[in-house]
């Protein structure tokens, strides 16, 4: 049966320590998962977005029951009219299972004993290593006890993670990819970054308990923290890992990484812009993984592809992509300057035509307008390759003092001489692009500057 609540955890807790193998199991302890029991040996965690109930990864169950765990569950969601797919599969469910699977990425996995043979073969790796401790950066294992809330370094790291989250060019997610680094805190392990006091990098480290491994889970880095502060993390990581002979350490899921099909290579590139696929896999393989093992998504036969796509999308986006999306825009990344930059190129020129004269109570109106115009959009482009907080500052009053002066020539000049829906929607279009493109800015804006 469906399940959440505390209880629930416990329960899930504890089959995670007999039967917890895939690098994500532990992850369904993180808020937001619902639970669904088979007995008293078997649960699935999961995500329902309305449609479809998101798994994430296989069942928590032994081998030799998961094929019929995870048919109960898909009857179990039918009943519920509920499509199932399974996010973050590795290749033992993909063979136990034989459903359909889209590899979606790789992930680089260690065993802990080699960390230092590796370190001392890469002499870029040791570099980074370097670097930071000249730069007086020091990392420690924390104990659980000092993230209690209210606790100095408890609070030092809530304001790392407020930091983290709004650097970041795409709204925060949620499913296995949220930042809740304290639930179950003695299950974990914890290591920070210090310089002169203060935290300038977190490693937050869940367990893999069937296969005595661990997850390097999330990795913050403070904006202002130097070069080599993540390097040093993981280290510190390893070489903990391995004193306490951990068999097995992976990084996570670099997404569309490896041979994944030609409809995700082709959202790897179209995607570039707003997530450094290719920067995440160039910094993990820096750090010498022994291998890369395949992540799948695997969905019941009989189901579609794309179907499965758009559900779990919509479990990392919380439910809602729309909302996702807007959220993202506002947050104002470089891709979403340039976009808003050519199109403004594309409309100045439109604007220069001759046949456009008729829009402007005179010709020096007009190219008053086209220039106004073509210096909005260099600054546009300006700021998309280099974000300068004084140049936004200054862009964004300009922008929302075009949208008032464009809205007042419209119900001055445009509006009672236009004909025709076409005049109408022109003129709706010219008041509409500048006030849409200075909300975005003000949101951009304060965002960047939180």
């Amino acid at each position: 049966m469906a399940a959440d609540g505390v209880t629930d955890q416990a329960r899930v807790l504890a089959l995670l320590k007999r039967h917890g193998w895939n690098s994500t199991s532990f992850q369904i302890l993180e808020p937001g998962f619902r639970y669904w029991f088979e007995g008293d040996d078997a649960c699935v965690g999961y995500v329902d977005t309305g449609g479809a109930w998101v798994v994430a990864g296989p069942p928590i169950s032994a081998p030799e029951r998961c094929v019929e765990v995870i048919g109960k569950f898909v009857a179990a969601a039918a009943d519920a009219n509920r499509r199932v797919s399974c996010f973050g599969t590795e290749e033992r469910f993909h063979e136990l299972a034989g459903w359909p699977a889209l590899r979606v990425g790789d992930q680089p996995t260690w065993r802990p004993e080699t960390w230092t043979a590796a370190l001392s073969g890469s002499s870029s790796l040791r570099e980074q290593l370097r670097r930071s401790r000249a730069k007086g950066v020091r990392v420690r294992a924390c104990e659980s006890g000092e993230l209690e809330a209210g606790k100095p370094l408890r609070t030092a790291l809530d304001g790392l993670i407020q930091r983290w989250l709004a650097s970041r060019t795409i709204a925060p997610m949620g499913f296995l990819v949220q930042v809740k680094p304290f639930s179950f805190p003695a299950e974990r392990r914890y290591f920070v970054a210090e310089r002169d006091g203060a935290v300038v990098g977190f490693l937050g480290v869940i367990p893999i308990f069937a296969r005595r491994g661990w997850f390097f889970e999330d990795f913050l880095r403070d904006p202002a923290a130097p070069n080599g502060t993540v390097e040093l993390l993981v280290d510190a990581g390893m070489r903990a890992a391995a004193a306490e002979h951990v068999e097995y350490v992976t990084l996570g899921l670099v997404p569309l990484a490896g041979e994944v099909g030609p409809w995700l290579r082709a959202a790897r590139r179209a995607g570039n812009a707003l997530y450094d696929f290719d920067g995440l896999r160039a910094f993990k393989a820096k750090l010498k993984p022994e291998r890369w093992d395949p992540i799948f998504i695997t969905y019941p036969p009989g189901g579609s592809g794309i179907v499965t796509i758009y559900d779990t999308l919509r479990a990392f986006a919380h439910g809602g992509l729309l909302r996702f999306g807007v959220a993202t825009l506002l947050r104002g990344p470089a891709v979403v300057m340039r976009v808003l930059a050519g199109l403004l190129v594309i409309w100045t020129l439109l604007l220069a035509l001759p046949v456009s004269a008729r829009w402007f109570p005179s010709v020096a109106w007009q190219y008053g307008w086209v220039a106004f115009d073509v210096v909005v959009a260099g600054a546009l482009f300006a700021l998309s390759h280099r974000w300068r907080r004084g140049l936004a500052s200054l862009l964004t009053s300009i922008i929302t003092l075009d949208a008032v002066v464009t809205f007042g020539q419209a119900l001055a000049f445009d509006v009672p001489d236009r004909r025709g829906p076409f005049d109408f929607f022109v003129v709706g279009v010219a008041i509409a692009a500048p006030t849409v493109a200075a909300i975005m800015l003000w949101h951009a804006r304060a965002h960047r500057a939180a």
